[in-house]
């Protein structure tokens, strides 16, 4: 572990915004230098939104790891971005890891793992709070659990805290001593506030799926609650999992009293190439979630590091659970980034081909009627290559394929979404971060891309037959608003 010297780090960044290298994004968190992965301390407090993140501020690899942080109260203007926390103490002097955040008194708390080795490479991981200084650093206070529980390997963090009938509660990400994955539950000592004692595994029917799950959250709707974790170590399969590391979720009901959960089938919450360690907040019954658009141990498929950076967050996403689904679609503030006067209307009958020049940073929202139409495509052409959205009525399949790209990573990703008479399809493409969301978010797709040639994109519809119908609006994103 490198040495932290905050006010070099500060001073660095005073001199880097705005942003303006050549694949920077205009609507997608992210930093000028450095390394940055999982959104953290998510929490709404003292009307607005406190985000942090991962961040190495030192280089484009996995070490070194802090928390940066910004706040916002629309999802459009931003506090520029600062180191909030950093190695600093014998708990966590290899490294401040993943944790959440949460409102009490009018403050900011987090509560984050610790991660210390010792001279043999030994991992203690510890579970920490903190609480939000008006300087935007992070004061380190008292340990809740300060190794991991019996049982268990050291592959044991990332903090999520909730509460259920009136009680504290927070979720692990653990492997057992059998190599499995699982989710562990601490709760809070009624006599003693600031005492949490291990309850134990949270029981689910996946008792042999993946070597470690990371990053949960346990989310309560009026519907249902979610568990939502990482798990690792899954085999890839034609129509799933054929990430590096999946993400996804099982919705049912979870009884913390009883540690057990009751649910349906494990969804994946992204079908995308760039899409990991999600968290969710909650405020005023909205859910609002942001994941990070990267993938571990792929660095070298991201050509932004040639330039100092690497990775973003997602756009904040809401989510709503129905049927034991969760459907997922940007939150609304967003619109306020469309661009005055560029708005496009797409009015289209009877056509197999349709083209339209494309701000650099846009929204897309197009609705394809089949009529006789088998196979629809929508293409986001960068000069010669492309990034394609493939669907095959027949089967029920949606294909995400950026073969059509020359740097970075490439492939396809397939999976099944069903639509009857029409596909809906929902586009954010920034400068590098194109996220999509199908037949009004029952499915999403992240995927960054890195186009060679610097131009703005072009929209490409077409299908094997005359389609009934193609409607659809584009409109330009304006930058998020650092201040």
């Amino acid at each position: 572990m490198r040495f932290i010297d905050r006010n070099d780090i500060e001073e660095k960044l005073s001199r880097s915004y705005p942003l303006s290298g050549r694949w920077h994004n205009g609507f997608h968190l992210e930093m000028p230098f450095g390394l940055i992965n999982d959104p953290n301390g998510l929490a709404f407090a003292d009307g607005g939104y406190h985000i942090f993140f991962q961040w190495n501020p030192l280089g484009c690899e996995h070490r070194n790891k802090c928390w940066a942080y910004t706040r916002t109260v629309d999802f459009v203007h931003y506090s520029r971005p600062k180191l909030s926390m950093w190695p600093a103490d014998a708990h966590d002097k290899d490294g401040c890891y993943s944790g959440c955040g949460f409102e009490e008194d009018g403050r900011v708390r987090v509560l984050y793992t610790c991660n210390a080795k010792d001279a043999q490479g030994v991992r203690t991981p510890a579970q920490r709070f903190g609480t939000l200084l008006t300087d935007g650093t992070v004061r380190k206070e008292e340990i809740a659990a300060a190794k991991e529980a019996e049982g268990y390997t050291a592959h044991f963090r990332d903090p999520y805290i909730f509460r259920q009938k009136n009680k504290h509660y927070f979720v692990l990400g653990a492997q057992n001593n059998a190599l499995k994955g699982r989710a562990v539950i601490y709760g809070r000592r009624p006599e003693q506030a600031e005492s949490w004692e291990f309850l134990g595994e949270l029981k689910t029917r996946y008792t042999d799926f993946g070597y470690m799950w990371e990053c949960p959250n346990f989310l309560q709707f009026a519907e249902g609650d979610v568990l939502l974790f990482c798990p690792q170590g899954l085999a890839a399969q034609e129509l799933a999992y054929q990430n590096r590391y999946q993400c996804g979720y099982l919705a049912g009901t979870g009884d913390m009293e009883a540690l057990s959960m009751e649910h349906g089938e494990f969804h994946e919450l992204d079908r995308g190439f760039d899409f990991y360690a999600p968290q969710v907040m909650e405020h005023e019954g909205r859910h609002i979630l942001l994941g990070w658009m990267g993938m571990p141990e792929e660095e070298d498929l991201y050509p932004a590091a040639e330039e100092g950076w690497l990775y973003s967050l997602t756009v904040p996403r809401e989510l709503q659970l129905r049927d034991g689904r969760l459907y997922q679609e940007p939150v609304r503030e967003l619109a306020e980034l469309r661009e005055a006067g560029s708005e496009q209307r797409i009015r289209e009958a009877q056509t197999e081909v349709y083209h339209a020049a494309l701000p650099e940073r846009c929204e897309i929202k197009i609705e394809a009627v089949f009529g006789r139409a088998a196979r629809v495509e929508a293409a986001l052409f960068y000069g010669t290559e492309k990034l394609c959205f493939v669907y095959d009525r027949v089967q029920q399949i949606m294909t995400v394929d950026r073969e059509g790209m020359k740097l970075g990573g490439r492939g396809r990703r397939s999976f099944p979404l069903a639509a009857a008479d029409s596909l809906t399809l929902h586009i954010l493409a920034d400068t590098s971060a194109v996220e999509a969301f199908f037949q009004n978010g029952a499915e999403t797709a992240a995927a960054a891309v890195f186009p060679a040639a610097d131009e703005a994109p072009r929209l490409a519809v077409s299908s094997d037959a005359p389609l009934e119908q193609l409607n659809g609006t584009v409109w330009g994103m304006g930058k998020y608003i650092y201040g």
